[in-house]
């Protein structure tokens, strides 16, 4: 298969396509704003429907009552549209339907700027949303990634009945990567649905009896039972998701602990670092929930220090940390406010911390 050369947004917005997507609801806001126009143009050409919402608490709850027909659905935003939609991300979790969310996230905290930032670490690994609830969370680190994982994303979410997210910054969705594109599956029709979706609400004739989707249980041990049951789902999720790329463990005195297109640059500084004599390594979480603890055991005899680098003040330190679980020093390379360090500075701000634990 050819590859085409393609903005990010927009290759996000055509993976959710051919996943299969029915329905996508969305609210402008930079730096993902290609993908409600592409999808504006795009997904009815396929038999999709698009409907820009008034607001992000807008789309996420018709988003909401999109997926408990059953369809496949995707909602997309930044940041502090994100944090809008908590609340419905918790009905939608409760209520078991799924849902692709992808978050191309800017520096924050409030309003922020619309330049690039990681500062929803926090944010999506541990949920705005009240009660006990999870959503898993995939990090890609370049835009083919970030297709593939949209395209399998609804699959995941259909398996588990919970919404899925998508954490993405933004140089990611405005940056341009030759991707190849995932074949189109088609929208499932109505009267289909229910041959792999008894619990949805299609309205059709072809499924016998009346089902009712819903977030609300007033009796404490129905409620009860019914975290439990949720959880029983998390569990299988944090056995079965735990993704997650390594390189130059086995020899490294400096292992970098990176996410999304900061993993880039740390596998840059890697090569610089060789060059000057001192071995790195990479551990890069494609999942961050769960988060891949084990990668941490694949590090050498060698390693001094173990650096997380992160476009924020250190929000997966905790992550980190607990990986780590007190085995090496841990320490933090960062920026914020939008600002993205190079790979020189990267280099030099490693040499520091590995002098000081030498």
């Amino acid at each position: 298969m050819s590859k085409v050369l393609m903005k990010g947004n927009e290759a996000f917005a055509e993976a959710a396509i051919r996943a299969g997507c029915k329905c996508y609801f969305g609210y402008p806001i930079t730096p993902q704003n290609e993908i409600p126009e592409y999808m504006s143009h795009e997904l009815p050409k396929a038999g999709g429907a698009f409907l820009q919402a008034e607001s992000e608490l807008a789309a996420v709850n018709m988003a909401f009552g999109a997926a408990a027909s059953g369809g496949r659905v995707f909602i997309s935003t930044s940041s502090p549209g994100l944090a809008l939609m908590q609340e419905g991300l918790g009905f939608i979790c409760s209520a078991e339907c799924p849902v692709v969310v992808l978050n191309v996230s800017r520096g924050g905290p409030g309003v922020g700027g619309i330049q690039p930032g990681q500062a929803d670490y926090i944010q999506v690994t541990r949920g705005g949303y009240n009660g006990d609830a999870k959503i898993p969370v995939l990090a890609p680190a370049g835009i083919q990634e970030c297709v593939d994982l949209i395209y399998e994303a609804f699959d995941i979410a259909d398996k588990y009945r919970n919404p899925v997210l998508i954490f993405a910054d933004g140089m990611m969705g405005q940056m341009m990567e030759p991707v190849e594109l995932p074949p189109a599956r088609g929208i499932t029709p109505p009267e289909k649905i229910n041959e792999t979706k008894p619990w949805a609400i299609t309205g059709t004739a072809q499924h016998p009896g009346r089902n009712v989707v819903y977030s609300l249980r007033l009796e404490p041990d129905v409620l009860e039972k019914h975290v439990e049951h949720l959880f029983e789902k998390y569990d299988a999720a944090a056995k079965e998701l735990v993704r997650y790329k390594s390189m130059n463990l086995d020899e490294a005195e400096i292992v970098f602990v990176a996410f999304g297109t900061m993993s880039r640059l740390c596998a840059e500084a890697i090569e610089l670092l060789d060059a000057q004599g001192i071995k790195a390594g990479l551990i890069r979480p494609i999942s961050l929930w769960p988060y891949p603890d084990a990668a941490f055991d694949e590090i050498g005899p060698k390693c001094k220090v173990v650096i997380s680098t992160e476009l924020n003040m250190g929000q997966m330190l905790t992550d980190v940390k607990a990986a780590v679980a007190g085995r090496w020093p841990v320490g933090l390379i960062n920026r914020t406010g939008g600002i993205v360090p190079s790979s020189l500075e990267i280099v030099e701000r490693a040499k520091k911390l590995l002098e000081g634990v030498k």
